[in-house]
């Protein structure tokens, strides 16, 4: 698969005049939990010759090249992925911490460095829960349940009590969280539910685990408690963005 994408790679870069710059697995394999049918969540950052970025017209802004059974393939333009960076967008902190990078350069490094001077806690915090209750109250909460749903739950949630704790970006792995923030009475549940998820299909459900629902209800509830008593932080200025989006085209 690594020789597949990064011939799909290449390939874009041709067509699309672009330098892809950075480009990793962010969904369930660089969580540490796919199922054996799990797909390929490919995403990248690429940038154009800087006259794309002075024209009129509207240009776009992101590659959406395959959708298929095996592959998802989609990157964001080296401007966006800095804009969403200034609101301190969760998303370019995953990217940039997956354990699976498929490509990389030595740009990308400076884009990594502004990177992590830009954490915002109280917008990751806001962005994890958010994810977390909004998939708890769709997926969860029944009888019957999809068991992969569960993973989209509690790595959000692990992932605000990473922040609340360690005020650094979240780790991808999802190991790495359960080993660090899971409660040890909740741990054995999880444990099996992460074995039947990497053994059964995507689609694989079955009877709820009630202890995992009550643990995921109170520790959102707590989670949000202490959202709600952090100070605001400053906004970051534009400066050494604009610059480092200008040294980069």
């Amino acid at each position: 698969m690594l020789k597949t994408v990064k011939e799909k790679l290449k390939e874009i870069e041709e067509r699309e005049n672009v330098r892809i710059l950075h480009c990793v697995e962010s969904g369930s394999r660089a969580w540490g939990f796919a199922s054996p049918d799990s797909d390929y969540d490919v995403r990248f950052i690429y940038a154009r010759p800087k006259e794309y970025y002075l024209r009129l017209d509207k240009t776009k802004d992101v590659i959406e090249w395959q959708l298929d059974d095996t592959l998802d393939i989609n990157g964001w333009d080296l401007q966006k992925a800095l804009r969403l960076l200034h609101k301190s967008n969760p998303t370019l902190f995953e990217w940039n911490n997956s354990p699976i990078i498929y490509k990389t350069t030595d740009e990308w490094k400076e884009v990594s460095r502004a990177i992590e001077s830009h954490f915002v806690k109280k917008s990751g915090l806001y962005h994890y829960l958010s994810t977390a209750k909004s998939n708890y109250h769709v997926h969860l909460g029944k009888e019957i349940v999809r068991y992969k749903k569960y993973f989209y739950v509690l790595r959000p949630l692990l992932a605000c009590k990473w922040i609340l704790g360690e005020g650094t970006p979240p780790p991808m792995l999802f190991k790495t969280l359960m080993d660090k923030y899971l409660d040890e009475c909740i741990k054995p549940d999880v444990e099996l539910l992460l074995k039947m998820k990497m053994t059964m299909p995507e689609i694989g459900e079955g009877k709820c685990f009630r202890r995992i629902d009550e643990y995921l209800l109170g520790e959102m509830d707590r989670v949000e408690k202490a959202i709600s008593e952090l100070p605001e932080s400053e906004p970051h200025g534009w400066e050494a963005l604009n610059a480092l989006f200008l040294k980069l085209i």
